[in-house]
């Protein structure tokens, strides 16, 4: 059963860390940092819900969480993934709606939960930081357009080829090429659009081809010019 609590607080970090509050002043930060509470979280708690009220956002410190959609199936579809330094949640609290996606934590993770008023009142009063949130709201649009996009256009075969290039590009690969992050076959397949069947199948074909090495949930990408070119991916 999914777990939705907190484990146990932990010393709130310096804001001017990450890359998205860089704009704010050093009064801006502190006022942020005092209104902030900082939680850990096991491998499996919701952070949030699909449907709920969510009165503040929060900023990773650490671990993973992946950010998802609920099909009339029961289905997850994977939207994506955050990490240290990402900012969630903020869209429905500027926009005032309920969440339209899910939180859990994939990776034992800390969070800071900003309350709601401290993020719009500097939103109000900081037009650099208004504006970077805009940029990031665009970004992740642009992302959600280019996944529909590949849903439509791409095979599943092409798609399973992009992802493990997307992995790469969000967690790198060890000394060894193998990705440096651990996901089960399910969590693959709601990635691509498809069904977990179909993911371990082609894993097996893209083993057999000498693209891949498994061993369990770690994935070693043995041949990134060809998944690119399989992927038709533009880099």
């Amino acid at each position: 059963m999914k777990r939705e609590h907190q484990v146990k607080e932990f010393e709130r970090p310096d804001l001017k860390k990450y890359e998205i509050f860089n704009g704010l002043s050093e009064e801006q930060v502190q006022e942020a940092i005092t209104s902030m509470q900082c939680s850990a979280y096991k491998r499996g708690a919701i952070v949030y819900n699909e449907g709920s009220r969510i009165n503040g956002s929060y900023i990773v410190n650490s671990g993973i969480l992946k950010i998802y959609k609920t099909g009339f199936d029961g289905k997850e579809q994977i939207i994506r993934f955050a990490r240290s330094g990402d900012l969630i949640a903020f869209r429905s609290v500027i926009s005032d709606e309920l969440a339209c996606t899910t939180a859990e934590v994939i990776q034992d993770a800390t969070l800071c939960y900003i309350p709601g008023e401290t993020l719009t009142g500097l939103i109000k009063v900081n037009p650099e930081f208004a504006m970077d949130l805009m940029k990031l709201t665009c970004r992740e649009l642009g992302e959600a357009n280019k996944y529909l996009t590949d849903i439509a256009q791409k095979t599943v075969r092409e798609r399973l080829a992009e992802v493990l290039l997307l992995l790469m590009d969000t967690f790198e690969l060890d000394d060894d090429y193998t990705l440096q992050i651990s996901l089960t076959r399910e969590e693959l397949a709601n990635m691509v659009g498809t069904a977990t069947e179909s993911v371990i199948r082609l894993l097996s074909e893209f083993k057999a081809d000498k693209l891949i090495e498994i061993q369990g949930r770690r994935i070693k990408l043995l041949d990134i010019p060809k998944l690119i070119k399989i992927g038709n991916v533009y880099v």
